[in-house]
């Protein structure tokens, strides 16, 4: 009798609460029947599941093959734009409610979503695998009410934002991987902490891929946090309308990386002039200056695709133009770069100086990025305050790519170097910043993709279909306008080489397929056998990168600069074999712009089936054939390899073949890194002899 008295004030308790309801104040309509208990308010409404209850509403839609998308709208709030997920997907889910649950299956994928005693509308997802059915993604239950903040919250913050919370549980032995390029000292990403905004050596894409079998993305280019904790997964918004997420399932990364593709964008096709060597530095200042390095690279025989003109080739911050004084006849520089083969690459900043000749006129139309509180419309940099052209602006893009039009692509330079494509200002002013489109705080992480689209789409309508833009930044459904990713401004140290080996990694899990790493940037020039040792290690990374490219601070950054007659013979062997590499590696842009797949990877990506692999974090695949182990440390001349289970593989330059499933100690002389073949391939065994034949 005392035990049915507790339950009756338990359930009087629950009831006032709002944490569940009486089917009689809250009917569940499963065609036109009435289902009595304490289930779901579900409805259908074409191929989406509709929950609403607590002041939320929760839409389930079924979104490309084997995917669903979520939106939770709290009242007051709304869509602000579908972001990444703006591409159309007809997808017909199948839709089924009883008296307890309601469920959504678009084919390997299914979500379940029903009340719990501590939570309205507990959601729950599962990867379908033939007969077996496994919970892949659940949002965390709290089960005592005493420490129950709510796995989806919303505060009111300002400007009709919310700061929103999702919680979902841990999995035991879950791996995560993604998130762009972030600086965190590993692959596997559990246990780490993302802040979600752009720097330039930091480009937030909020896809992660789980070991569990699925992939998600944060729809919400706002500033907040991702928390890969032991205990919960916490994804932040600190002012958005409304959560919105992607949840894909696959068999396999592969699957997955494929249905992501397809719901985000597929990059383009990859230019085989892309391919190559590029060539930069901080900076050629003179058209002569240039032009010299490009026929010393003729003279010298040495493979080059691209060379770069940075920034400050301008008179004023903010022309965009060739200053006249130092590149006096831009025409005939490109007609004698065409000649010789190479393309050029310029760098026009999205800075305007008050002096330029520009300024005027976007100030006047209000072409530039603003500030909530009125104090934040410029920022400071090259000692100067500067304003900021803002990209989410139709009419500030359509301005600003008439200059870079006239100014660059009727010259013949087709190429760009988006440095910058993020906000500008201090990290700490980021929430003071206006967009077009919005206050920076709800679509702070917009920026790079507007720039990036703005670009690419002028140089479609200007004739140029073979788009790739190096990027300092990106977000999800860059790859779609031909962006390439890449850190800028990174040491020049082993230890830098070892960590952004291990970011491209997570760069490439994050269905960014085009990526690139500077040579060390920040260094002083030196001959000393520390750096030459270093640079030597850096080409030879660099070859199995998407795009070889190098860029420094250092004065003279071309390879027969950049140390002694030895130095240089190991760096020109790198650009040999990358030369030699090119057709391969077109193969492998090609099935990343049909498939999403990316040309560079963790071992586990094509092993899932070798646990070991999993545990592996300073070796690479590059495409399924060749297995890359890069060299971060001084003096090293040796050093354990694991070669993955299931194939046998053949040491590139030795021909010795090796069985898979163990660790060997591999040879690492200065004149190579330890590469290995998958399987008997004498076509990709020839690439890696006699490189070291004189000019």
């Amino acid at each position: 009798m005392k035990q049915a008295v507790k339950m009756t004030k338990m359930l009087a308790l629950l009831l006032a609460s709002g944490l569940i309801s009486r089917a009689a104040e809250e009917p569940v309509k499963d065609g036109s029947k009435v289902v009595p208990g304490y289930a779901t308010q579900d409805t259908k409404e074409g191929n989406k599941l509709i929950y609403k209850k607590g002041g939320q509403t929760v839409v389930i839609q079924a979104w490309g093959r084997d995917s669903l998308r979520v939106r939770v709208t709290p009242d007051g709030g709304g869509q602000t734009s579908d972001w990444a997920l703006n591409i159309p997907l007809d997808t017909q889910g199948q839709i089924a409610i009883s008296a307890t649950e309601a469920v959504i299956r678009n084919g390997k994928i299914s979500a379940r979503i029903h009340d719990t005693p501590m939570q309205r509308g507990h959601l729950q997802f599962f990867r379908h695998s033939g007969d077996k059915k496994v919970c892949i993604l659940s949002e965390y239950d709290y089960v005592v009410g005493a420490h129950n903040p709510g796995a989806r919250t919303f505060k009111p913050v300002d400007n009709g934002l919310f700061e929103c919370e999702q919680h979902f549980a841990p999995t035991d032995g879950e791996r995560i991987y993604g998130m762009g390029e972030n600086a965190t000292g590993r692959v596997n990403l559990k246990g780490s902490v993302i802040d979600l905004y752009q720097r330039h050596v930091k480009a937030v894409v909020p896809f992660a891929v789980s070991s569990e079998g699925y992939g998600f993305l944060w729809n919400n280019p706002s500033l907040g946090r991702a928390e890969f904790g032991n205990n919960r997964t916490r994804w932040i918004s600190y002012g958005c309308r409304q959560l919105d997420y992607f949840i894909t399932a696959g068999d396999s990364y592969a699957d997955i990386m494929e249905n992501y593709a397809d719901a985000t964008g597929h990059a383009p096709q990859f230019p085989y002039w892309a391919s190559g060597f590029w060539q930069c530095k901080l900076r050629y200042d003179t058209q002569e200056t240039f032009l010299n390095v490009a026929r010393e690279f003729k003279r010298r025989k040495l493979p080059l695709s691209v060379l770069v003109i940075d920034f400050m080739h301008w008179d004023v911050i903010g022309n965009w133009k060739l200053d006249p004084k130092c590149w006096p006849d831009p025409k005939a520089m490109v007609k004698e770069m065409d000649e010789m083969g190479y393309r050029i690459m310029i760098s026009p900043w999205t800075l305007v100086d008050e002096k330029s000749e520009n300024f005027a006129h976007m100030k006047e139309h209000g072409l530039f990025t603003g500030s909530i509180d009125g104090k934040k419309d410029t920022v400071k940099e090259f000692g100067r305050n500067l304003y900021q052209y803002d990209p989410t602006n139709p009419e500030a893009a359509k301005f600003l790519w008439s200059k870079w039009k006239a100014n660059y692509v009727d010259l013949g330079i087709r190429t760009f170097w988006l440095d910058p494509c993020d906000e500008f200002h201090q990290i700490r002013d980021y929430d003071q910043v206006l967009y077009h489109i919005g206050p920076a705080k709800e679509c702070h992480a917009w920026y790079p993709v507007a720039h990036q689209k703005n670009i690419h789409d002028g140089l479609h309508a200007a004739g140029e279909k073979e788009v790739v833009t190096i990027c300092r930044n990106a977000w999800a459904g860059s790859q779609r306008y031909g962006a390439c990713l890449a850190p800028h401004d990174i040491l020049c140290s082993f230890e830098h080489l070892e960590e952004y080996m291990k970011v491209g990694l997570n760069v490439m899990m994050s269905g960014i397929p085009w990526w690139s790493c500077d040579t060390g940037f920040v260094t002083p020039e030196s001959k000393s056998a520390h750096f030459q040792e270093l640079i030597t290690r850096w080409y030879q990374y660099g070859v199995f990168l998407p795009v070889f490219r190098t860029h420094s601070y250092r004065p003279n950054n071309e390879p027969w600069n950049l140390g002694d007659k030895t130095t240089y013979g190991h760096i020109r062997a790198s650009l040999l074999l990358r030369e030699r590499l090119r057709p391969y590696l077109m193969e492998q842009m090609k099935l990343a712009s049909q498939r999403g797949l990316p040309p560079m990877r963790p071992l586990f990506f094509d092993f899932m089936d070798d646990p070991k692999t999993a545990t592996v974090e300073d070796e690479y695949l590059f495409g399924p054939d060749l297995l890359v182990v890069p060299v971060t440390k001084f003096g090293m001349r040796s050093r354990e390899v694991y070669l993955p289970a299931g194939a046998e593989w053949t040491d590139a330059w030795t021909g010795k073949k090796i069985p898979g499933g163990q660790v060997i100690t591999a040879d690492a002389p200065m004149e190579h890194i330890p590469v290995f073949i998958r399987g008997d391939k004498p076509e990709l065994l020839n690439l890696f002899r006699n490189l070291y034949e004189p000019e």
